[in-house]
């Protein structure tokens, strides 16, 4: 990829100095547990959470915690407080920093273009960086889970340790396949910002986890025809691939399709089980969005 000298987007957290985490031992349970209790005992309204604030105040907590004590927008304020220490990088680590900034603000170019074109106004998501562990407003995220977006903040998570394993593990190495990665985690925001992902999740309610996992992969795989829409847009607008690069997506494509994972794990593939797609399903639609370059192309329902 020609990266180096692009703009850096600055819609960056880092929190890799950061250690604290989800917080909450035995007394905290039992704080989340107090709201249901008192409406069980007949309180309503305000009485509730007055009852829980002083609760809350005799269990030695403080009035940060009462977004998720009291239910609704302030889930992240539920965490305990971080302590920030001087992060410690190598080189590599450091130029990994860079280039995930430039490939984020590389997709803000191209999404911003394409919302514009249909009259809209695209919203630029964060990039959170950890490591380990870190709190989101969809609950606590853990390295092993790999890259994610939380569309209840709109924000992506990852933990750069992520790119030694799509290298080692799985055997996907090149700056493009990890350019891959947060596309496609990007292409989930944008279903946010478009009201799929909220369709979605109202679709699957009612459904067998087996009907449900149908739609968690159609959802995944128009994340990756979305991510294609970028790769071709930046080649076609800011000639940033070079070759060989679109060559080391697909094999990132392939190399996370849920059968290729499962022969891997368990020796055996359950379709049933799908949450992202094939190896071969994940190939086709990146390669749609990079061919067609439309929103239109990327109708995986």
């Amino acid at each position: 990829m020609r990266w180096r000298g692009k703009r850096q987007s600055s819609n960056v957290e880092d929190r890799r100095g950061m250690s604290g985490g989800s917080g909450g031992g035995g007394a905290g349970l039992i704080i989340k547990l107090l709201p249901m209790l008192f409406r069980f005992l007949g309180f309503k309204g305000s009485a509730v959470a007055v009852l829980a604030i002083a609760a809350f105040s005799y269990f030695g907590g403080g009035l940060d915690g009462l977004g998720s004590l009291l239910g609704g927008a302030g889930m992240q304020s539920s965490m305990s407080p971080q302590k920030t220490k001087t992060v410690q990088q190598s080189a590599e680590e450091k130029e990994l920093v860079k280039f995930v900034a430039t490939v984020l603000a590389d997709t803000e170019d191209s999404w911003h273009t394409i919302f514009k074109a249909q009259g809209k106004t695209y919203k630029e998501p964060r990039l959170v960086l950890f490591r380990g562990a870190t709190q989101s407003a969809c609950g606590q995220g853990q390295a092993a889970m790999g890259p994610f977006y939380c569309p209840a903040d709109q924000k992506v998570y990852i933990d750069l340790s992520f790119y030694n394993d799509l290298k080692n593990r799985y055997k996907a190495p090149g700056d493009f396949a990890q350019a891959y990665v947060l596309a496609h985690e990007v292409g989930h925001h944008v279903q946010t910002l478009m009201g799929i992902s909220g369709k979605v999740r109202k679709a699957k309610q009612g459904l067998s986890k087996i009907g449900a996992n149908k739609l968690s992969v159609r959802q995944e795989l128009q994340a990756d025809c979305f991510a294609g829409i970028w790769a071709h847009h930046a080649k076609r607008s800011r000639d940033l691939l070079e070759q060989g690069d679109v060559e080391e997506a697909l094999t990132a494509a392939s190399a996370i399709g849920d059968d290729r994972l499962q022969q891997q794990a368990q020796g055996r593939i359950t379709p049933d089980s799908f949450t992202h797609g094939s190896s071969a399903q994940r190939i086709q639609w990146f390669k749609t969005g990079l061919t067609e370059g439309s929103l239109a192309s990327c109708n995986t329902f």
